[in-house]
């Protein structure tokens, strides 16, 4: 979606808008840490603000409004009936709470995902509070939750807490383990039979079938486990849940009442069954009532186990993560999990507004929320290697994300990395690398290949490392092969249609061939390039000259969509040249320059569809013609030099072009740096912070996609942005006087310092932020504009000097230009 958006310089009054009136500790966001330079920041968990983005299309994971340990498998939070509840919550207080499930995925688009196993609350059913009266199902027992004075939500998160007020004077609070949650419902003290759902089949996108539920009378044990469709492919899922409950100091006992439901019909005294229903009223679940404490409220927990192989399991998962349903503690050790990671990278705070502070920390914290650790939760397959799902997907994350985690958290990355190959060496009989994968199933590819950037981004970063974090190259070099040489049977799921990649070096508009879509043929030729861009980095840092020099040689293919006849009508001068789709005999097809931009008449987006045949993947013709990172310095000749390459990036942004809220536009900020106009990229970068991302609720533009807006905006923020695959990192400055780096893999700290820090202009526009000079430990770097890998591996102080000229350049010498393929650079 694009849209305007409230600057970050007018948000200060926005971050005590979730503070609540819960009685208990309250998330605010401003900071009491001491401030002096030489303090780092103790505890980052108190400035991350869990709901940025949890309005208006940000799909912001409940977790960003609820709770998951980093890259944890559970995710554990609110569900609205929001239209726009694909995480589940929706800050809006119109919307009614629906129930709080144990999973869901974060910022993506397709059907709502995994929104399972709520557990919903009665404090009374109906007039006479009878049991066979409690209307369980989704509509009928929702309800809205408390408001503040300012009309905002009483709800309040940190990270490793959630908790909300229900209408109902009904208390509830979650915390989370990696494959089990703890919910805490406080019951007013007029609750004489306090009630509890467990919704076995809404997922969010009523899609269940064969769902099984069972009670045990005596302890009030549920168990249960559906098969759901997949949100954004062909596919389906089985998962399992497991849910014990536990009175908060006082002896629960058995239920006092117990059963199960069928839609608004519960069934008192049936501790088991097992229905098969399609369609949307397939709502079964069970609903139990317990004694009230006798001395005021009554609160009781509920400890939910979930699985992907079975009810036992889930039941293990909780007992053996959660076994003495301690809620303060697991509340606790999810937080200090989370300032172990986050603290990793710090930040001076003299002269930086608490915003900034709190959109970094906000942005790195939902940078480890997917992919999940599903480890020993694979239904498919035995492995002792680590499983990680949720890729969804990598033509979102490719770019920004797992660059970011190159910085500071090499060990998961390698445990995804392993996850991947391991996900290519056992996907039954045709194996290539996932792409876009949710709940074990496979989903539709948006892009390429784009694993193969993935998993060339660890090797070129840690090709050193890499045996010691158990990856085993050779492996890895043999899944990029897989996706580089073998045609898969369907390509719109995994791997490439690479015969004809291979063939024409392009892919034909009107070449139709069985295994997939006829569509997005220049977007995928664009990322096909980088991709094998990827595996010749790789083969490099194997010693494998010959394979090196052939996919160097692919990545050049960029050019075979190249139109130099094209043009924007009305700037023929700025705009000479174009990618364009392409015919097997070599003639040029033709996509309007304006399909699919923000200044598309006909409102067209690009997506997902079979029928769409322009050649292009939610993006515009303008915007992707400066996708190629490998070899930009191709680009500017393409486009007839620096000069004009500066006033086409100029033409991108003023003539409307740049889009927020997609991927594709991410790195075009900062592209002018490879023409020698470093400053230009530090203004439009800032400047795009400024205008469209924010602490407020509405603070993101579009989608998270999977923290892949939130990589992108912690990158801007620490002047940096990464190009991917490679060694370098193009420089720009912080919006800091310091931001350090601290890498477990090499045990070393590198720290960005800016001597002359004097603040960050308001709206992004002009200031004391253009890098004059940068040293690296006392000595002259080569480039104003980049920084190699060495500087991060062996730890470093890399000192800015900043000036208020913006037409600062990189320095003297074609070196100090950031490396292409087309002038002998990355040479690794």
């Amino acid at each position: 979606m694009r849209r305007s958006l409230t600057p970050l310089v007018a948000l200060l009054s926005i971050a005590s808008v979730f503070t609540s009136s819960l009685a208990v500790p309250q998330r605010r966001f401003t900071s009491n840490v001491d401030r002096r330079a030489d303090v780092p920041i103790p505890d980052p968990a108190s400035h991350v603000n869990l709901f940025i983005g949890t309005t208006s299309s940000g799909h912001a994971f409940p977790g960003n409004a609820g709770v998951t340990l980093p890259h944890g498998m559970v995710k554990v939070g609110m569900d609205t009936d929001s239209p726009d509840n694909h995480a589940g919550y929706d800050s809006n207080p119109s919307f009614s709470a629906t129930g709080f499930s144990q999973l869901h995925d974060d910022g993506t688009g397709g059907s709502v995902p995994l929104s399972l196993w709520k557990i919903w609350p009665f404090a009374s059913c109906g007039d006479d509070n009878r049991f066979e009266v409690c209307a369980c199902d989704i509509n009928s027992r929702k309800v809205l939750r408390k408001t503040l004075a300012d009309g905002s939500p009483d709800d309040a998160a940190e990270p490793g807490y959630f908790a909300s007020n229900l209408s109902t004077d009904i208390r509830v609070e979650l915390t989370a383990t990696r494959r089990a949650a703890l919910h805490r419902y406080t019951f007013p003290a007029n609750a004489i039979i306090p009630r509890l759902v467990v919704d076995i089949t809404n997922d969010g996108q009523q899609s269940n079938s064969v769902p099984i539920v069972t009670i045990d009378p005596d302890t009030g044990r549920v168990t249960g486990g559906s098969t759901f469709a997949a949100s954004f492919g062909p596919g389906v899922y089985r998962a399992y849940t497991c849910v014990d409950f536990k009175g908060d100091g006082f002896d629960l006992g058995k239920p006092a009442e117990f059963g199960t439901y069928l839609g608004n019909s519960p069934i008192r005294g049936l501790v088991g069954g097992i229905q098969e229903y399609t369609g949307y009223r397939s709502e079964l679940g069970a609903l139990l009532g317990f004694n009230q404490n006798g001395n005021g409220e009554t609160a009781i927990y509920a400890r939910v186990g979930v699985s992907f192989i079975s009810t036992d399991q889930a039941c293990a998962n909780a007992e053996a993560e959660i076994p003495t349903f301690d809620f303060d503690g697991t509340r606790s050790a999810a937080r200090a999990a989370w300032n172990e990671l986050l603290g990793r990278v710090q930040v001076e705070t003299d002269g930086v507004d608490d915003d900034t502070v709190t959109l970094f920390y906000s942005s790195l914290y939902r940078t480890h929320i997917s992919p999940a650790d599903y480890t020993g939760e694979n239904p498919l397959w035995n492995s002792t290697e680590p499983y990680y799902d949720s890729f969804y997907c990598n033509w979102d994350t490719f770019r920004t994300l797992y660059p970011l985690m190159s910085l500071h958290d090499p060990e998961n990355f390698a445990r995804i990395v392993r996850g991947m190959i391991n996900i290519q060496q056992h996907e039954g009989k045709f194996w290539w690398l996932p792409e876009c994968r949710g709940a074990t199933a496979k989903q539709w590819i948006q892009g390429g290949s784009d694993g193969d950037p993935i998993l060339g981004e660890f090797f070129v970063k840690f090709a050193e490392q890499a045996a010691s974090l158990n990856v085993s190259a050779d492996a890895l070099y043999q899944a990029l092969l897989a996706d580089a040489e073998d045609q898969p049977p369907d390509w719109n799921l995994q791997g490439r249609q690479v015969n004809v990649w291979k063939q024409y070096g392009y892919i034909p508009q009107d070449l139709i061939e069985p295994g997939g879509a006829n569509t997005k043929q220049v977007s995928r030729a664009l990322e096909y390039a980088f991709g094998d861009f990827a595996i010749s980095q790789v083969a490099k840092a194997l010693n494998k000259t010959d394979d090196a020099e052939k996919y160097a040689k692919r990545a050049g293919n960029f050019v075979n969509v190249w139109n130099p006849n094209v043009t924007v009508p009305g700037n023929e001068s700025v705009v000479s040249g174009m990618v364009q789709p392409r015919f097997a005999n070599g003639s040029f097809g033709f996509t309007d320059p304006n399909h699919c931009s923000p200044n598309d008449a006909t409102g067209a987006n690009c997506f997902l569809f079979n029928t769409n045949f322009d050649g292009f993947y939610e993006s515009s013709p303008v915007v992707y013609s400066q996708f190629v990172p490998q070899d930009t310095a191709k680009l500017i000749e393409l486009q007839g030099g620096p000069e004009k390459f500066v006033a086409r990036l100029d033409f991108i942004f003023d003539g409307n072009y740049f889009d927020s809220t997609d991927e594709p536009s991410q790195q075009i900020p900062f592209m002018y740096h490879y023409a020698n106009k470093p400053g230009h990229s530090t203004q439009r970068s800032r400047q795009v912070l400024a205008q469209h991302f924010s602490t407020a609720t509405n603070g993101l533009p579009g989608n998270d996609d999977s923290g892949a807006m939130a990589s992108y905006v912690a990158f801007f923020l620490a002047g940096l942005y990464p190009v991917p695959a490679t060694k370098q990192y193009l420089l720009s400055s912080p919006f800091f006087p310091k931001i350090s780096f601290f890498n477990p893999a090499f045990n070393t700290t590198t720290n960005i310092v800016v001597s002359n820090f004097v603040g960050n202009p308001a709206n992004g526009t002009g200031g004391t932020v253009f890098v004059q000079n940068v040293t690296i430990d006392g000595q002259p770097a080569k480039s104003n504009c980049f920084l190699d890998w060495d500087v991060f591996q062996r730890g470093a102080t890399v000192e800015l000097t900043l000036t208020d000229n913006i037409e600062v350049t990189c320095g003297n010498g074609t070196d100090a230009l950031p490396p292409s393929l087309s002038t002998g650079g990355f040479d690794t």
